[in-house]
């Protein structure tokens, strides 16, 4: 008779790509989310010795890039890539296409961030190898979204029936859009506060709506409006994105959490960031018991390492029984 963890080894093994939380169902991100806790235990592994890991962000970033980085060396593998594209052949111009097929040759696993929505879609269908999305556009983020997800059970003991508040730049940001399609499963309560410039775009609210997730719009932010959050999740506004500079100047600074906007918060509401900050949330934040968002980044860590593990094909078992832990 076969375990659940054999039965979803014999439904999961071989190649899997990591483009879009979408793909994933209830009981997958259930047993990832077990994945991470094992690393969170013991981070420091040999899982990987003999592979190659490869990271090309064709955009910048500190804590993904980091952090896959770091995921990669503590599970044993070794890194290659690039971290601004101007570096490699693609300022010489090279195709998205030839890249992914030339780094293939060299790695095991990609883990890729780029400018493009659709861009790590298009890499998962040429790559023989699996295709990891860091990011793409402002489309998708879904190692974001699984460090998210476990920085939220972590905190809440539970996924289910939470209210989560989505605050600053719910237009461009990757990693709310990618939190919504993985809360799809867990019956959550949006609350989508944002200026009519980066409302939370259409396709979104019809896709909660679809999926039958109840969700509320608010241009306020204030102290009673966060009162009833268990996720209070901010967001940069994300200056990139913007074509109109002016633009950006209006909306930037319009909603900035301070810590005496906290005086009805909920005892087990957690403050969470994607990060970097520049203004949205206040400094006296940092040490109040709900700030989370630093823990946040560290569960990326552990998020990341279940992430080559399951695109590599290694089990939670594997993982349990594994005997290359280094103390």
């Amino acid at each position: 008779m076969t375990s659940d963890t054999d039965q979803f080894k014999q439904k999961y093994m071989g190649k899997h790509n990591f483009v879009t939380i979408a793909d994933l169902n209830k009981e997958q991100i259930l047993y990832l989310i077990q994945m991470a806790r094992e690393f969170e235990h013991h981070p420091n592994r040999e899982l990987l010795k003999g592979k190659v890991v490869a990271t090309l962000f064709y955009e910048p970033s500190t804590r993904t890039r980091l952090s896959f980085e770091t995921a990669a060396n503590r599970l044993g593998a070794r890194v290659i890539g690039f971290s601004d594209a101007k570096a490699s052949s693609v300022s010489k111009g090279e195709t998205l296409k030839d890249t992914i097929l030339m780094v293939s040759n060299y790695a095991d696993v990609i883990a890729m961030r780029h400018y493009i929505e659709g861009a790590a879609q298009y890499a998962s269908e040429v790559a023989p190898i699996p295709i990891i999305n860091a990011g793409d556009g402002a489309h998708m983020h879904p190692s974001q979204c699984l460090l998210d997800l476990y920085s939220i059970y972590k905190t809440q003991g539970t996924l289910e029936n939470l209210n989560i508040y989505l605050v600053g730049d719910l237009k461009y940001g990757r990693t709310v859009h990618s939190l919504i399609t993985a809360m799809r499963h867990f019956n959550p309560t949006f609350h989508f506060i944002a200026p009519k410039e980066l409302a939370m775009p259409n396709e979104y609210k019809l896709y909660c709506k679809e999926h039958g997730i109840t969700f509320q719009e608010h241009t306020a932010f204030n102290e009673k409006i966060i009162a009833d959050a268990d996720i209070l999740y901010m967001t940069r506004v994300q200056k990139e994105r913007f074509s109109d500079l002016m633009e950006y100047e209006r909306v930037k600074n319009v909603y900035i959490l301070k810590r005496d906007m906290l005086g009805l918060a909920r005892p087990n509401m957690k403050i969470m960031h994607p990060l970097p900050r520049v203004n949205e949330i206040a400094y006296d934040v940092d040490n109040d018991p709900h700030a989370y968002y630093i823990q946040q980044a560290q569960n990326g860590l552990y998020a990341r390492e279940a992430i080559f593990c399951h695109t590599l094909g290694i089990t939670l078992d594997d993982i349990k029984n594994d005997t290359t832990i280094i103390e």
